[in-house]
């Protein structure tokens, strides 16, 4: 395929793919929302274009990374969004934008001789700067195949299927599981740390137990400890794929009680936090009400 891809969303995830793509010898043409996201890529020698069509129409190939479905919609089947180009055939979607609505536009772009190949990645900024994300692809096997040398540069890449849709339906699976996580781990160590426990043996004790898990293995110790809380991830991003994997969930008639409950959580974290804060800061509430902090005894 060819080397000259398109990019749309270059934000705290797009950004670091698209430079890990110019590290591969890609070449780019970019576009965002934001000018400024642009201009570390420019920099680099990626080429700027003026909008989403304008990208899809001088490349082929064109990923898309955006942060809710609707924006996903817009800026793909939108009066000027990338299926709007003339030259554009194929669009990778690497956001988070649930089953139904992946389907959605797979078939809208169709009707047009697009192909959409579900892609969502997982892993956070960090994943995205490393090239360690999980890539969870679904698309026909030979157009895989394809793309492959794309998107091994972004991590590992696992095969759901061919039917748009599975990337999806795994992507909010692994964030429900990472969102809840964080959540009881958060209430876990503010009661530990309330009944007079140091944090770090907590994490220790935890990390080589049954409790362990993303939150204690990572963010508490990189984040939450330190009382840095930039992992890169916003409470309100967490909360709108929470609320979309219980939509989802209940269109096929699953039972997701806890799932609820996680959905609250970060609800309460958007309104007491801020939608645009660290969603490692939800330990901040917690704390609040409890009157203690999970940090280092001095």
């Amino acid at each position: 395929m060819s080397k000259h891809l398109g990019f749309v969303g270059v934000g705290q995830m797009g950004g670091p793919m698209a430079g890990r793509l110019l590290d591969a010898g890609y070449t780019l043409t970019v576009f965002d929302a934001r000018a400024a996201a642009l201009q570390p890529l420019v920099a680099r020698g990626a080429q700027a274009a003026q909008s989403a069509g304008e990208v899809g129409s001088l490349a082929d190939t064109v990923l898309v990374s955006l942060p809710t479905p609707a924006i996903v919609r817009e800026v793909i089947l939108g009066a000027n969004g990338v299926a709007s180009g003339i030259k554009v055939r194929t669009i990778v979607d690497l956001s988070t934008t649930g089953a139904r609505v992946e389907q959605e536009i797979a078939q809208a772009l169709s009707a047009k001789g697009i192909s959409l190949v579900d892609s969502p990645v997982s892993g956070g900024v960090a994943g995205a700067t490393k090239g360690t994300l999980a890539v969870m692809t679904a698309c026909p096997q030979e157009q895989l195949e394809q793309l492959r040398p794309v998107l091994d540069v972004f991590g590992k890449v696992f095969y759901l299927g061919a039917k748009p849709g599975f990337g999806q339906t795994m992507k909010l699976c692994n964030n429900l599981l990472s969102a809840a996580a964080m959540a009881i781990t958060s209430e876990a160590m503010v009661m530990g740390v309330k009944a007079g426990l140091d944090p770090r043996v907590m994490l220790d004790v935890i990390n080589a137990g049954t409790g362990r898990n993303s939150a204690s293995q990572d963010k508490f110790p990189r984040a939450v400890v330190p009382r840095l809380f930039n992992f890169g991830f916003t409470n309100g991003l967490m909360y709108k794929d929470v609320k979309l994997c219980l939509e989802e969930g209940s269109a096929l008639g699953v039972p997701m009680w806890v799932a609820e409950a996680v959905r609250q959580s970060w609800y309460l974290a958007c309104q007491e936090l801020g939608a645009d804060g660290d969603f490692t800061g939800i330990v901040q509430y917690i704390e609040k009400w409890a009157g203690v902090e999970v940090k280092a005894p001095a």
